[in-house]
C-alpha cells in the first residue's frame, strides 16, 4: 500500500477543511475548538493552547505544503486572538477565555506559553514579521525561567513529596527544533542536550526499559500513584522527538535507543484482548488512580503512526513496519470517520466510540494534521529510496 498518498490525500482533502469551514470564529476572532461529529460548534470558550496549536498548523502548512494566503490569513486569526486577549501583563497565557477574549482560567501551567511560542516562531516564518518572531523568543525565555517551577503560584503539592514531571524536557525537545530560527545556536544545543540527558537518560529507565512520568528530583523513582505512572503516548511521541533530534546530529545511536524505547513501549502497554494503546498504565502493574486507564486515545495512536513510520526510515527494522501495520490497522478502522470528516477522538476500551465530539477542551487542530504531515513526508522518502 501506498502510505503516502494515503496521508497526503486525508490532510488536504479531509482534515484542513474541516477545520477550515467549522473552527473560524469570524465575529470576535480566534478559533472555536469544541465542535461535535459534524462540526458544529457546541461551547464557545476558547482554550489557549488550543489556540496556539490551530495558529502553529496552519503556519506550518503555509511553510511547508504551499503559499496557500488562506491558511495564512487562518494562522493570522489565531495569532492576533492570542497577543490580544491571550496574555497576563507578565506575558503568561491563560489557560481559557470566553469568546470574546475575557480571561476564564488563569495560568496554571506552562503548555499554553509553549504552544503560542511554536505558533509564534511558524507565524513568524511565514510572514515574516519581526513582532511576532521577537514575541517568539520572549516567551521561549519565559518557559525556560518557569521550569523549575512550572506551576508557579498555581502549584497545589505542598513540596512534601517532589517529583519532576517528563512533559517538560519532552516538550522543550521538540520546542527547541520548532524556535530555531529564533535562538541562538548556543541555546538550541544547550535545550537539546539536556533534553536528550532528561529524558532519555534519567526519565527511561534502564531496567525495564519505559518511560516514566514522574521521577524524584535525583532521578530515583518513588513507589506511589505518580511515582509508578506511565502515559504510553507520551513516551512514544517524545522517541520521535529524539529521532529528529537524533537525524539532525547525524547520531545513529540515539535513534537505534528511540526505536528500541518505541518497541518496549507498545509490548507493555497494547491491549492484547481488544486491540489499542492503553492511555494509562503503572509500572508495576498495579491499580492507575486515572479512572479512564483502559481509553483508547486519537492522539496516543497518531503519536505511535509517526514514531514507527520515523524509526522504520531510519532503521530499517522489520518489526518496526509490523507494529506500524498493527497500529495503522487499529487507528484507522476506528478513531477516522469518513461520513463526517475528521478522527473521533475517545473510545473505549472495546474500540467503540464514547465520545463523538471531533474537538473540545483537549482536542484540537493539532495532533492529526501533525501527524497526517509527519506520516505523508516520512513514507513518501520510504517510498522513493524503494523506488531508486
Amino acid at each position: 500500500m501506498k502510505y503516502a498518498s494515503l496521508y497526503k490525500n486525508t490532510l488536504l482533502n479531509d482534515i484542513v477543511p474541516f477545520w477550515e469551514k467549522n473552527a473560524i470564529d469570524l465575529e470576535h476572532g480566534g478559533y472555536f475548538t469544541c465542535l461535535d461529529k459534524n462540526g458544529k460548534v457546541y461551547d464557545t470558550d476558547k482554550f489557549m493552547w488550543l489556540q496556539g496549536r490551530q495558529a502553529w498548523t496552519f503556519s506550518m502548512l503555509y511553510n511547508t505544503v504551499e503559499k496557500n494566503e488562506n491558511w495564512l490569513k487562518i494562522a493570522k486569526h489565531g495569532i492576533d486572538f492570542i497577543i490580544e486577549h491571550g496574555m497576563d501583563k507578565d506575558g503568561n497565557f491563560y489557560f481559557s477565555t470566553t469568546k470574546e477574549g475575557k480571561p476564564l482560567v488563569q495560568p496554571y501551567n506552562i503548555f499554553s506559553d509553549c504552544f503560542a511560542a511554536m505558533a509564534f516562531s511558524q507565524y513568524a516564518i511565514a510572514s515574516g514579521d519581526k513582532d511576532v518572531k521577537a514575541l517568539a523568543k520572549q516567551t521561549y525565555l519565559n518557559i525556560l525561567k518557569k521550569k523549575d517551577n512550572p506551576k508557579g503560584s498555581y502549584e497545589k503539592s505542598t513540596g512534601e513529596r517532589p517529583l519532576k514531571s517528563f512533559s517538560l524536557p519532552m516538550i522543550l525537545s521538540n520546542l527547541v527544533l520548532e524556535l530555531e530560527g529564533v535562538l541562538d545556536e548556543d541555546e538550541v544545543n544547550k535545550t537539546i542536550d539536556f533534553s536528550i540527558n532528561e529524558v532519555m537518560n534519567v526519565f527511561l529507565d534502564k531496567k525495564s526499559g519505559l518511560i516514566y512520568e514522574f521521577v524524584r528530583p535525583d532521578g530515583s523513582h518513588e513507589d506511589s500513584f505518580n511515582g509508578r505512572l506511565l502515559n504510553p503516548g507520551h513516551g512514544i511521541e517524545a522517541m520521535w522527538f529524539m529521532i529528529d533530534i537524533g537525524v539532525r546530529r547525524k547520531d545513529s545511536k540515539l535513534i537505534e535507543k528511540a526505536a528500541d524505547t518505541i518497541l518496549r513501549i507498545l509490548e507493555y502497554s497494547w491491549d492484547e484482548k481488544h486491540g489499542g494503546i492503553f492511555y494509562f498504565m503503572d509500572a508495576l502493574g498495579k491499580p492507575p488512580q486515572q479512572l479512564e486507564w483502559d481509553q483508547k486515545l486519537w492522539w496516543v495512536h497518531l503519536e505511535a503512526l509517526v514514531a514507527l513510520a520515523k524509526a522504520y526510515e531510519h532503521t530499517g527494522r522489520k518489526e518496526l513496519m509490523e507494529w506500524y501495520e498493527k497500529v495503522h490497522n487499529y487507528a484507522w478502522s476506528n478513531f477516522s470517520d469518513p461520513e463526517n470528516g475528521e478522527w473521533f477522538g475517545y473510545l473505549n476500551r472495546q474500540g467503540d466510540v464514547l465520545l463523538d465530539l471531533k474537538g473540545g477542551k483537549w482536542k484540537g487542530c493539532f495532533h492529526v494534521p501533525r501527524a497526517m504531515y509527519q506520516c505523508w513526508k516520512t513514507f513518501e522518502r520510504i517510498e522513493n529510496k524503494s523506488n531508486q
